[in-house]
C-alpha cells in the first residue's frame, strides 16, 4: 500500500537501491489522520497522528556498521551494505521508491510530570516494509533532521548516543529481551553541537544516524496526547488501528476488545520488566513516551547494566537526585506508566473500573514471572516460596555488602558444586572475580556471604538435578557478557574517528551472550578502575 507524501522533499528518490525489491506497505499513514500542514518549523500539531516530513541531507554519509541479521529480517540481500545507495538512504540523503517519511505526534509524562506534546523530534519513519516472514516492519531514522516536534533542537544525533543505541538494540535482542532492532549506524560527516553534561559548555561532536527497525514505534504517549486534547475521533482511530494491526486476535474494535488490549499490553510490559531485571538492565528514562505498546524496549538513552549490584542505581545523571528510574523502581514505574496509558484510553471506555481490572494483568504476570526468573537464575528445579523467597531476600542483602558485579556473580555461582566441602574456598577462588574490591572479602561481611553460599549449596543439594544440568540451565539465563557502558565507550572512541571495527567486534561477541567465549574474555571482565568515573562509562546524560 503506497501513499505519496505531500511534504516537499529535500532529498532525491533513487530507483536503484537494495530496497528496490522490497515491498512497502505503509498502513500507518494510510489509516490515520495526517497533519494538514507541511511546515517544518516547530509547532503544536492538533487533530493528527503524524506529520509529513523530509530528511535533511548531510555532508558525507559513511556506513560505520550494519547488522547482517536485520538485513535478512527485512529481505535485503546480504551484500546490501556494499551498495553505494544504502548509506545515502540510511543517512537521509535519498529515499527509495515507496518510502513515505513522517514523524509521529505524541506526548508523555517525563519524570512523573505531564510534558505536553513531544513527538518524533529527531526521528522520522521511512515507511513499513513487508518482510519475508509476512510481518510488517517499520524503518525509522534517528538523527535525520528537523521535524515539527523538534522544539528548539536540530533533529540531529551525535555519534556517542548512536553507537550506544545501535549496539544495545542488537545486544538486547540476542539476550532474549524484547526490543526494537537496529539496521545501521551511519556517520554524517557533520558536526553537532551538544552540551553533554548540561553544564553550560556545549561542544562540537561528530554526527550520526541510526536506522531502527520494529513492528511499530507506537508508545503510550501517542494515545495520551489525543486524550489530553480531547481529540476523541483521532484517539478512536488510533486505538482501532492498533487493535486491528497488532492485536487482531482480541476481536473487532469495541469497549471489550479495548480492555482486552490494555490487559495484553500490561502483561507484555510485566514480562519486559522481568527480562530487564534478569539481566541487570536499567533503562534510565522510563517516561511514558519511551514505553512501547508492544512491550518492546524502546529509545535507548542513558541506559546501563548493574555492575556494582545496587538497586538504587540509575545510569541517568538527570535522575541522580530522585532516582525515579533506578533498577529497583522499574517494576513500580512500569505500572505507573500503564495507569497513564489507561487514562489515555478512558475516553473510549467511560468507566475507570474495568480499566483498573485490566491493569491487574501487570502485577499478576509480574508476581508469577519474577519468581520463575529467579528460580532459573539460581538453577532451582522448583520454587519453594517459603524457603526460596527468604534465600532470595538474603541474596539481595549479601550482594550489597561488598561491591559485587551482578553479571559475573551469577555466572560464577553456577560453578559451585554440591560436592564442594568448603564454600569459603569457592568464595576465595572462583567467586572472587565478581568483586571489585576483593580484599574486602576478609572484612566483617565475609561471614554473611559464606553463610548464604552454604544455604544455597544445601538448597541445590536437596534437589534431584545434577550439577552439570543445573550449570547449563543457569548459563542459559545468566549472560557471560553484556554491553557494559565502558565497552560501548571504547567503540564510540573509534567510531568518532570513522572506524567501526570495535563496533563490529562487540557486535560479534554480543551475538552469543550466553556462550563461554574464552577468546573474548576481555569483554566479560569487570569494569576497569579507569572507567569508574570517566564520562560515558558509568552514568550518562539524556543529551543526544
Amino acid at each position: 500500500m503506497s501513499v505519496q507524501s505531500p511534504a516537499p522533499l529535500l532529498v532525491p528518490i533513487v530507483s536503484d537501491s537494495p530496497f528496490s525489491a522490497v515491498p512497502f506497505d505503509n498502513r500507518f499513514v494510510s489509516s490515520l489522520p495526517a497533519d494538514p500542514s507541511t511546515e517544518r518549523r516547530s509547532r503544536q500539531v492538533h487533530g493528527s497522528c503524524f506529520s509529513w516530513v523530509s530528511p535533511t541531507p548531510v555532508q558525507a554519509p559513511k556506513l560505520i556498521a550494519h547488522a547482517a541479521e536485520v538485513l535478512g529480517l527485512l529481505g535485503l540481500p546480504s551484500d546490501s551494505h556494499q551498495h553505494p545507495a544504502l548509506a545515502q538512504i540510511l543517512a537521509g540523503n535519498a529515499l527509495a521508491e515507496g518510502m513515505t517519511p513522517y514523524a509521529a505526534c505524541y506526548g508523555g509524562h517525563q519524570f512523573g510530570n505531564w510534558a505536553g506534546q513531544l513527538g518524533d523530534g529527531r526521528a522520522m519513519s521511512l515507511g513499513e516494509v513487508q518482510a519475508p516472514s509476512g510481518q510488517r516492519l517499520e524503518l525509522q531514522l534517528k538523527g535525520a533532521g528537523q521535524t515539527p516536534y523538534s522544539r528548539a533542537a536540530d533533529g540531529r544525533a551525535v555519534m556517542r548516543s548512536s553507537v550506544r543505541e545501535f549496539l544495545c538494540s542488537e545486544a538486547m535482542h540476542h539476550l532474549g529481551v524484547p526490543t526494537t532492532r537496529a539496521l545501521s549506524l551511519v556517520g554524517t560527516g557533520d558536526w553537532v553541537v551538544r552540551d553533554m553534561f548540561y553544564d553550560g559548555h556545549p561542544a562540537k561532536e561528530p554526527g550520526a544516524v541510526v536506522c531502527r527497525v520494529a513492528p511499530s514505534f507506537l508508545r503510550f504517549g501517542n494515545y495520551q496526547i489525543l486524550a489530553f486534547r480531547r481529540d476523541i475521533d483521532a484517539l478512536r482511530r488510533l486505538v482501532d488501528y492498533t487493535l486491528t494491526e497488532y492485536f487482531p486476535d482480541l476481536g473487532p474494535p469495541s469497549k471489550d476488545s479495548y480492555l482486552r488490549m490494555v490487559g495484553v499490553i500490561a502483561e507484555r510490559t510485566a514480562r519486559l520488566v522481568v527480562a530487564w531485571q534478569r539481566v541487570g538492565f536499567v533503562h534510565g528514562v522510563m517516561n511514558t513516551d519511551n514505553m512501547s505498546v508492544l512491550g518492546l524496549t524502546i529509545d535507548y538513552g542513558p541506559y546501563g547494566w548493574l555492575e556494582d549490584y545496587d538497586p538504587t542505581w540509575t545510569p541517568n545523571t538527570t535522575d541522580a537526585s530522585g532516582r525515579r528510574y533506578c533498577f529497583g523502581n522499574q517494576p513500580g514505574v512500569a505500572f505507573w506508566n500503564l495507569v497513564r496509558l489507561a487514562e489515555g484510553i478512558l475516553p473510549l471506555i467511560g468507566d475507570a473500573r474495568p480499566l483498573e481490572e485490566a491493569l491487574m494483568a501487570f502485577p499478576h504476570t509480574f508476581d508469577r514471572e519474577q519468581p520463575q526468573m529467579m528460580r532459573n537464575k539460581l538453577g532451582l528445579s522448583a520454587w519453594r516460596p517459603q524457603d526460596d523467597e527468604a534465600l532470595e531476600k538474603e541474596l539481595y542483602h549479601v550482594l550489597q555488602l561488598v561491591e559485587t558485579d551482578m553479571t559475573i556473580f551469577f555466572r560464577k555461582l553456577a560453578l559451585l558444586s554440591t560436592q564442594d566441602t568448603d564454600v569459603s574456598a569457592f568464595l576465595d577462588g572462583t567467586l572472587r572475580a565478581a568483586y571489585y574490591r576483593p580484599d574486602d572479602l576478609d572484612g566483617p561481611h565475609r561471614a554473611s556471604i559464606v553463610a548464604w553460599l552454604a544455604k544455597y549449596q544445601q538448597r541445590i543439594t536437596e534437589q534431584d538435578l545434577p550439577d552439570a544440568v543445573r550449570r547449563t540451565q543457569m548459563n542459559a539465563v545468566n549472560p557471560y557478557v553484556v554491553l557494559r557502558n565502558y565497552l560501548a565507550q571504547l567503540a564510540i572512541d573509534r567510531a568518532e574517528q570513522g572506524d567501526g571495527s570495535v563496533v563490529y567486534a562487540l557486535l560479534d561477541v554480543l551475538r552469543r551472550p550466553y556462550d563461554e567465549q574464552p577468546e573474548h574474555a576481555q569483554y566479560a571482565e569487570k569494569r576497569p578502575e579507569w572507567a569508574r568515573h570517566r564520562a560515558g562509562c558509568s552514568m550518562l546524560s539524556c543529551s543526544s
